[in-house]
Parts: C-alpha cells; sequence; structure tokens
C-alpha cells in the first residue's frame, strides 16, 4: 500500500455520503514510483525496498517495491497501484519501470506491455503514441532528470503485465486506445468516488468525435439506450456516446465542442427526469419521477385523482406504464418527450452555438413509447 508521510491527516480522506474514504494515487504517480526505483536500483546496482516520491500536486507519497531485477545494464522495479478506497479498474495493477542509461543525456519515455497505444485523433497523446498522458509523462520525466543529473539520459519503459485485461474494464476501447491501459493523473492523487475523471473521459470521447468531422451527436444514459438506438433505430454505433447520469454536463459539452444537432435517447426511468428539468439523473441527486408523472397526467385533463394517486405510489416506472397503457393515458408519453427536447434546448439557449435537440425514450419491457418528432424521421437522420 502506498502511503503519505502523515497518513492519518484529514487531508488524506475525502467525505462522500457520511463515508469517510481513503485518497489513493494516479497511474502516473505509481510509475513514476517505478522509475525512481528503477533508476536507483541501477545507479546503486541495489534493489530498494521502498521509495518517496512527489504527486503530481507536490503531494508525498512512499510506496513499498514489489519487484526487482535488476544486472548492470538495466534494471526493472514493480509498484503496486494504490487507489485508496476508490472503486478503480487499476487498483492493485503491478505497474513495472524498466531503465536503461544512454550514451547522450536525452529522457526518452515508453509505454511497453499492457499500456495502449493512441489510434484516434482528438486524445491529449498523438496517434501511435503510447498512453502516458502530459502531466505522468512530465512528471515522471523530471523525476527522472533528478536522480540521473543533467549529464546523464536514460531510456525509461512503463508496462503493466494485466493491462490488457484490465483495459476492457476501461473507457480506453471507446477512446481507440488499444493493447492497454492509460498512464493518467492531473493532480497524482485519486479522489474516492470522483466523477470528474468519469466526465472527463465522456469529454474526451466526444472530442473525438469532433477531430472526425461529426457535428451531430447521439447520446444515451447507458447500455440499455445504446442497445435500443443500434436496434431499434438502426443508429450506427459510430454515432453513440454514453453520457452515463450527466446529461446537464454532457449538453453543456456538445455545445462548447460545437456540436449543432443532438438526439437523446433513453429509458423513461432515467429521461423523465430531464422532462422536470432535473439534469443530473442519479438517484442520490434527484428522483421525482412520479412527481412528474402525475404532473404529466393531471395536465391531461380528464384523469381521475384517484388514478394520480395510484399512480404517485408507483416505485418504479416499468409499474406506472402498465398501469397507463390499461388505463389508455399514452398520450401522456409524448408530452414527457416534448418536454425533454425543451428542457434540454433551452439549457444551452442562452449560449452559441444553437443546438438542435430531439428525444426518443423507450421502456425495457414495452419497447419505443414516444419521440419528439415522428420516429420515421429520426430514423431517416440518423441511419
Amino acid at each position: 500500500m502506498a502511503v503519505t508521510p502523515n497518513n492519518n491527516s484529514e487531508d488524506n480522506y475525502v467525505y462522500y455520503n457520511g463515508r469517510k474514504l481513503r485518497k489513493g494515487f494516479t497511474t502516473g504517480t505509481t510509475a513514476t514510483a517505478a522509475t525512481v526505483a528503477a533508476i536507483r536500483t541501477l545507479l546503486n546496482q541495489e534493489p530498494q525496498e521502498t521509495v518517496t516520491v512527489h504527486a503530481a500536486n507536490g503531494k508525498t507519497a512512499i510506496f513499498d517495491v514489489e519487484q526487482t531485477d535488476f544486472d548492470e545494464q538495466q534494471a526493472s522495479c514493480a509498484i503496486k497501484k494504490d487507489g485508496g478506497d476508490d472503486q478503480d479498474a487499476t487498483d492493485g495493477a503491478l505497474i513495472f519501470a524498466t531503465v536503461k542509461l544512454r550514451d547522450d543525456n536525452e529522457i526518452h519515455l515508453d509505454g511497453g506491455k499492457g499500456v495502449g497505444r493512441v489510434t484516434k485523433e482528438g486524445l491529449a497523446n498523438k496517434p501511435g503514441m503510447p498512453a502516458i498522458n502530459p502531466t505522468p509523462r512530465r512528471v515522471i520525466k523530471a523525476a527522472a532528470r533528478e536522480e540521473v543529473g543533467e549529464k546523464r539520459g536514460v531510456d525509461i519503459v512503463i508496462s503493466v503485465p494485466e493491462g490488457e485485461r484490465i483495459a476492457k474494464l476501461t473507457y480506453n476501447p471507446r477512446l481507440g486506445i488499444v493493447g492497454g491501459i492509460s498512464i493518467l493523473g492531473t493532480s497524482g492523487v485519486v479522489t474516492p468516488m470522483s466523477e470528474s475523471s468519469w466526465k472527463h473521459s465522456i469529454s474526451i470521447e466526444m472530442n473525438i468525435h469532433r477531430k472526425r468531422g461529426d457535428n451531430t451527436i447521439v447520446l444515451v444514459p447507458g447500455n440499455y439506450g445504446e442497445d435500443f438506438a443500434k436496434d431499434e433505430l438502426g443508429i450506427p454505433n459510430a454515432k453513440l456516446v454514453q453520457m452515463s447520469n450527466f446529461v446537464g454536463y454532457v449538453l453543456h459539452e456538445t455545445q462548447r465542442l460545437g456540436f449543432t444537432k443532438v438526439l437523446i435517447v433513453g429509458d423513461l426511468g432515467k429521461m423523465i427526469k430531464v422532462a422536470g428539468g432535473i439534469f443530473s439523473t442519479h438517484s442520490k441527486d434527484a428522483d421525482a419521477r412520479a412527481e412528474i408523472m402525475v404532473a404529466n397526467l393531471a395536465l391531461m385533463g380528464g384523469v381521475p385523482t384517484a388514478f394520480l394517486r395510484k399512480i404517485n405510489q408507483c416505485l418504479t416506472t416499468i409499474s406506472m406504464i402498465k398501469m397507463i397503457d390499461e388505463a389508455g393515458y399514452q398520450e401522456v408519453y409524448q408530452m414527457i418527450a416534448d418536454k425533454i427536447k425543451l428542457r434540454a434546448e433551452k439549457l444551452l439557449a442562452h449560449r452559441e452555438p444553437h443546438v438542435e435537440i430531439d428525444a426518443v425514450i423507450f421502456s425495457r419491457e414495452s419497447g419505443f413509447l414516444a419521440a419528439s418528432k415522428p420516429l420515421q424521421e429520426i430514423k431517416g437522420e440518423w441511419q
């Protein structure tokens, strides 16, 4: 486990929903520690038990060296990634640095087995480069320079033996990063349950679409929306981006990046919140599904109060849909789809460029429910 010199300090913890969670360190900080350990091993010709480095934000971290292999020409050290209490696919992975002194004073950094390669424009690194992001690249090189001095150079190769397997659990396949994980971290410290890195990954994916010339995009909350868009609407996978619960954030990003046309495809359980002006759809932030459904049914006129009370007592939109369909009040779905479009466009109305937004809602149980324009038109525009 990696530790900070004052591991009990409140700076090393974050509070989330009433829980005290320990912070950890990024793959970038871990790779820096492996690099420093390997250089010291090579120069001193003896293994290191621990290594102390500075994360990108200046925080000091002490790591145990898990594995060491060296001779007079090169050295390799492994450090275990410690993500703290974060739910991180890379937590516990061994990150290796293999170093070899050069004949000049250049410091060369590359990725080996299990470190991904960039294949698409729009990322921080150009196609063909290893997925070692600019901040960890800078920190690793600076730490190496401090170890070898100004007159010597070193070749550094970062590798993650389990990287290719772990990468399947990350955003890398969607971002066109192949063969492994990324070495990441703008601060060098992992904050448990932080949404910032997740949002950043979505922004990167959308930027890839823009770099290839797209000015239209289809947003889905998750796998259900993605499957419906592909299987029922015939929309190619290349047009789709998963926005998770971050509807408002992602809509603002579409405008910032210059998209002019957006289609939102989602299950009623998520998207009904947007119809009520809720743009962060996780249940921890808001849940007014019953209230929004009751309000729209009431606006139809003629719906008995007793029926509205029954809808208000429903725990899921699936049970609402069953009652609504049996009573013949399906018109409410169209009202909700129209309001999703209205609310989303209103959110972006005060800035340029203008973004035209349409919405399709469905149920996993009963299929298509409604769209903000005729379904055949949507298929024609987006297939």
